[in-house]
């Protein structure tokens, strides 16, 4: 791709507009998309909390698409915007990693870098940490060489795309094998009409360029990756009246997907055995008792638990692999949990969200300071509660949540869900959202 035809750099002017001329800040959105995310663990927590804060106040996102447990890894980020998810990882691949960072919108790309300084204090160490000029379709002609990169991530950003296949097969190429596409996204439950899919604000929200889920899944399959895993799924809320009026029926999602490029090693795990167990170790900071590899798989330390052959063969030849042992077995009746359909955890999400009867992000923008839910000051910096006092006065209540809180229902709390959100984040204490 060696230049943008007329279509795309419309798209391209409408969305670099948005993010550098329209939005401040992310009190200026005008639905829960690019704020949708649930409360990061707590490892990640104390990260942001380090971040210079011109960073973190110019932050949009809508997931946590940062996997724990990367020291030393290569990194890159898609749409790094002002550079906070690249921060995040630069303190998690400590100084024999590295993280880089690709964006189009000058006004990110410059706080994003000049930023980096300071945070090389506070870290103790210069990180490896680098920020392209670029469009996310063509990241190696931006300097990203293939089969360098361990993990890459992305918040709220393939959406802004106008063409998403290529962003998916520059992402392959730049993988090394066994390494994952780690990134939370905007879809939606039916194809969207050309009215949304056209519109500026819808475009600049995350909601304009969603994929239907189930074509997004079929194009990465058809590129090379292994079936797609989702680790959550969360319902988005639009405010905007007019706006409500365009989308009309379609519900939209932010969902965190994990995508694996497959590594053809031989493995002592075979398919035609079914099932296999699966042990993690520990060694993750932050997930330290257990792992959560996805919806449907949660691996606590030293407890074999029995997994999908295919499921298994996956993570024994990805980057993960080093914390967890694997054993095939013989079938003789084991059956494994089946992964659950990607639009069943889009119903749970939409059924919660209504219950949860506020807002599908973790501090509604609106009336924040009455809700009871979220303080008033700074609840943008962390995406999605502040890095201080969070246990008594930030997204969610300690115990009990009331009636009156205006945060979650009172009724049935749930361990598969945080307010609206359905995720089970990598973290030890199980704190959610709300």
């Amino acid at each position: 791709m060696a230049s943008l035809d007329n279509a795309d750099s419309q798209v391209y002017d409408s969305v670099k507009t948005y993010y550098g001329k329209v939005l401040a800040s992310s009190k200026d959105l005008k639905t829960s998309a690019c704020t949708a995310a649930s409360r990061p663990p707590a490892k990640i927590m104390s990260i942001i909390s380090q971040i210079p804060d011109a960073v973190t106040s110019k932050f949009y996102g809508c997931g946590n698409p940062i996997p724990l447990g990367i020291d030393g890894k290569d990194v890159l980020d898609l749409g790094s915007g002002s550079g906070r998810d690249c921060y995040i990882a630069a303190a998690l691949v400590g100084a024999n990693g590295s993280v880089t960072g690709i964006d189009m919108t000058d006004e990110q790309l410059e706080t994003a870098r000049e930023n980096i300084s300071e945070y090389a204090d506070t870290l103790g160490y210069q990180p490896q940490m680098r920020f392209l000029t670029g469009y996310i379709e063509m990241i190696q002609e931006a300097g990203v060489p293939d089969e360098s990169v361990d993990i890459c991530i992305s918040n709220c950003v393939v959406n802004l795309s106008p063409n998403k296949k290529l962003v998916l097969e520059g992402v392959y190429k730049a993988l090394r094998a066994g390494g994952e596409f780690y990134f939370s996204d905007v879809y939606a439950d039916s194809q969207l009409d050309e009215k949304v899919r056209t519109h500026d604000v819808l475009l600049g929200e995350c909601i304009g360029g969603a994929l239907f889920v189930d074509e997004f899944e079929d194009m990465a399959k058809n590129i090379g990756f292994a079936t797609p895993h989702v680790l959550s799924a969360t319902h988005i809320q639009i405010h905007d009246d007019e706006l409500l009026q365009l989308v009309g029926q379609t519900k939209f999602y932010s969902i965190t997907y994990r995508l694996f490029k497959p590594n053809h090693i031989p493995l002592d795990i075979t398919a035609d055995q079914q099932v296999a167990a699966v042990t993690y170790h520990g060694g993750i900071e932050g997930s330290e008792e257990k792992y959560v590899f996805d919806a449907d798989n949660v691996f606590e330390k030293n407890v074999s638990a029995i997994v999908a052959v295919d499921t298994a063969a996956l993570m024994a030849q990805s980057w993960v692999a080093g914390f967890f042992t694997f054993k095939s077995l013989a079938a003789q009746g084991t059956v494994a949990k089946q992964a659950t359909p990607t639009a069943v955890l889009m119903q749970r999400a939409f059924e919660e969200s209504m219950a949860c009867g506020s807002s599908s992000s973790c501090c509604p923008p609106k009336s924040a300071e009455s809700s009871g839910c979220c303080p008033p000051k700074k609840t943008e910096s962390s995406g999605c509660c502040p890095p201080k006092k969070t246990e008594s006065s930030g997204c969610c209540p300690p115990k009990k949540p009331t009636e009156s809180s205006g945060c979650c229902p009172p009724k049935k709390p749930t361990e598969s869900s945080g307010c609206s959100t359905l995720e089970v984040l990598n973290t030890d204490n199980d704190k959610k959202c709300c």
